[in-house]
């Protein structure tokens, strides 16, 4: 028999266990520190919470998050407006940021097509992609190399050729320190597609 936890912390560990990528024993381990820490802390950590609830929204330009319409990144005049990366959720702009590679703008889908979970073009943001191609010379497509990824970026492929767009997507492939023997089939392929001359 299991030992019985206080209904204030059974609640906390069944709110902490909602979260994505925790299970109920992350869930229990991570109530248990709060239980261990000041009520500052505590304090702090649930205005984080509040805050980012209150005052994040999405920029009405590119669907990002941001505390400021438009966003920092939107309103950068520094970046090439000529070029645009579409991902599928805010949280995919950072990774690319931190290459250094991109110094153009951005457009976020906020989620990818999906016919099994009912999710359509009229579901995303692709009209109001639509209404930013002005000046836009090249769009990257940077969705997930998945299948509702792929079914995305083909989709708007499509679109954006007919409108004389250049068009371009993620290289994807092996992974630096990768061996074959242990690589998918697919990540192998697409390595193999996308190799390059030396």
């Amino acid at each position: 028999m299991g030992v019985a936890m206080s209904d204030p912390l059974a609640r906390l560990v069944g709110e902490l266990s909602r979260l994505p990528s925790i299970g109920p024993k992350t869930a229990n381990r991570l109530a248990h520190h709060l239980l261990r820490v000041s009520r500052q802390e505590a304090a702090t950590l649930s205005k984080a919470i509040l805050d980012v609830k209150d005052l994040l929204f999405h920029c009405k330009t590119c669907f990002s998050i941001t505390d400021r319409d438009p966003c920092l990144i939107c309103t950068d005049p520094q970046r090439h407006r000529n070029r645009l990366c579409v991902v599928e959720e805010p949280f995919n702009i950072q990774p690319i940021e931190r290459t250094g590679e991109h110094h153009g703008l951005y457009h976020v889908l906020l989620g990818a097509l999906s016919p099994q979970r009912g999710i359509g073009p009229q579901d995303l943001t692709v009209d109001a992609l639509m209404q930013r191609l002005e000046g836009i010379e090249e769009v990257i497509l940077a969705t997930n190399p998945n299948v509702e990824g792929e079914a995305t970026a083909l989709y708007l492929a499509r679109l954006l050729k007919q409108r004389g767009l250049s068009v371009s997507r993620l290289a994807f492939g092996m992974p630096v320190g990768a061996d074959i023997e242990f690589t998918d089939e697919v990540t192998l392929g697409r390595s193999l597609a996308g190799r390059q001359p030396l």
